[in-house]
């Protein structure tokens, strides 16, 4: 990566203040300083600080940071909530053509994929991909962690990333892994240390699942805003914040976070999204609280359709497991485990016995429970209501499920920006939709009853003759 970019190294501070001044620059009505537009970006980048503050300071200034990450994350679930509420929604321009917007979201890709090459991964990501050749290949020793570089930062231990993946990621991983085998088999200049193999496959992963989003927010901006511009400042967006960069190789959040955006476009099809949710819900907890609201969108023919589907997907999942796996009691402990559900009593009892700096550690624990009874609430009333949802209920609705799982997650909740920035970013440019409901779903061909050919009504003579003498008399 160095043909292309020669002794490229930014640090996280210095990718915050450089992508601040592009943001600004590309987004910001200064024309219109009080419109919703400017509130939007500034809770957008808002968000930075609390994560520099979480990952490079010290403890004090780590329990600050997760203070302010739940202040923020509380105004971004209002935003969510209340998006109904926005009825006028005129078309804001942004500051930049549509060609430039595409050269700075490809600039910004390319910047994103020589970090992505050129730092350390991090362990969750490891782990993931050590599972997949594992699961594949039997071997249950692990390769030695990669040292850390001299001129390398090490990751503030409050950061450490605890949201334990499903079965599914190491599935996913374990595909990629081979074709990166493959791969470094056929080119004799690539070494075939085990350890260099799983890092690739990990690149890889990453680099695709951020491609995937930029093309899902492109698509949805073009098909379903009806605006290319949209589509393109959505994708730029997402390249540009920071919180995007912080946590680039982070696949556990950005694969699951790719397949949601896929779902929103591919909302027409019932079997589809639910195939995609399904995948997602494997892969990571938090796309299990969006199915009743899909099924609840969809009605009773298309959700009966979408839950098959996920059924289904769930079901290939655990089978392909079960096949290549040599242990399948550890592997129903994962795939029941990964769901937090627990570890939020234990944390919640203070039996958990890891002490913590995140925003529950120096509170009473105990509290953690009613505000995951406050967010099952939340959930309900969303799912019932409106009966009738389209879209403009769906995205911004499927947003602060996600965000609302930040409160409640027992380990360093309010870090995990990836779930829910791609769905906060399609509420955010929303345009006014008064068509984009669920499909009329017919029913299927076995149970569709035959209909009889129509008969033809009989005639009466006297209407006839009326007619004939109506005829002649004018």
């Amino acid at each position: 990566m160095d043909l292309f970019l020669f002794g490229y190294k930014l640090d996280d501070p210095t990718w915050f203040y450089l992508s601040f001044l592009l943001i600004i620059a590309v987004f910001f009505k200064f024309n219109r300083l009080w419109s919703m537009r400017n509130v939007d970006l500034a809770l957008l980048l808002s968000i930075s600080p609390g994560l520099l503050l979480v990952r490079r300071g010290n403890e004090s200034w780590a329990a600050f940071g997760y203070v302010w990450l739940f202040v923020v994350t509380a105004l971004l679930l209002l935003r969510t909530l209340c998006d109904g509420l926005l009825s006028r929604r005129p078309r804001l321009e942004q500051n930049m053509n549509a060609a430039g917007m595409i050269f700075l979201c490809a600039a910004a890709f390319l910047f994103l994929t020589t970090k992505l090459v050129k730092d350390a991964l991090p362990e969750s990501t490891l782990n993931s991909i050590q599972d997949g050749v594992k699961l594949i290949g039997g071997d249950e020793t692990q390769p030695a962690k990669p040292a850390v570089e001299p001129d390398e930062e090490e990751p503030n231990p409050a950061m450490a990333d605890t949201a334990k993946p499903g079965p599914g990621t190491p599935l996913v991983a374990a595909g990629v892994a081979q074709i990166s085998k493959v791969v470094a088999q056929k080119n004799s200049e690539v070494d075939d240390d085990e350890l260099d193999q799983q890092e690739l496959t990990a690149r890889v992963l990453a680099v695709l699942a951020h491609l995937a989003i930029i093309v899902g927010l492109t698509l949805i901006g073009r098909h379903i805003y009806g605006d290319p511009d949209v589509g393109f400042a959505m994708a730029t967006l997402y390249m540009l914040l920071p919180c995007t960069a912080f946590d680039v190789a982070k696949i556990n959040h950005v694969l699951p976070a790719a397949l949601v955006v896929w779902t929103i476009y591919t909302y027409r099809r019932p079997v589809v999204t639910g195939m995609l949710l399904g995948l997602a819900s494997a892969m990571l907890f938090f796309p299990i609280f969006l199915l009743p609201l899909w099924i609840s969108f969809y009605g009773r023919r298309g959700g009966l359709r979408f839950c098959l589907a996920v059924a289904l997907t769930m079901g290939c999942i655990v089978s392909s497991l079960l096949l290549l796996s040599n242990d399948s009691q550890a592997l129903l402990g994962q795939f029941v485990g990964y769901v937090p559900l627990t570890e939020l009593v234990q944390r919640a009892l203070g039996n958990s016995g890891a002490r913590s700096v995140d925003f529950w550690g120096p509170r009473e624990p105990a509290y953690i429970i009613p505000v995951f009874v406050t967010y099952v609430v939340m959930l309900i009333v969303l799912t019932v209501w409106p009966m009738r949802k389209s879209l403009s209920h769906v995205i911004p609705y499927s947003a602060a499920l996600v965000i609302g799982t930040q409160f409640w997650y027992p380990w360093s909740g309010g870090v995990y920006v990836l779930w829910y920035l791609p769905l906060l970013l399609m509420a955010v440019f929303r345009p006014f939709l008064t068509n984009h409901f669920a499909p009329e779903v017919q029913p299927l061909s076995l149970f569709r009853r035959a209909q009889a050919p129509a008969e033809s009504s009989p005639v009466l003579v006297a209407s006839v003759g009326q007619s004939a003498y109506a005829a002649t008399r004018f």
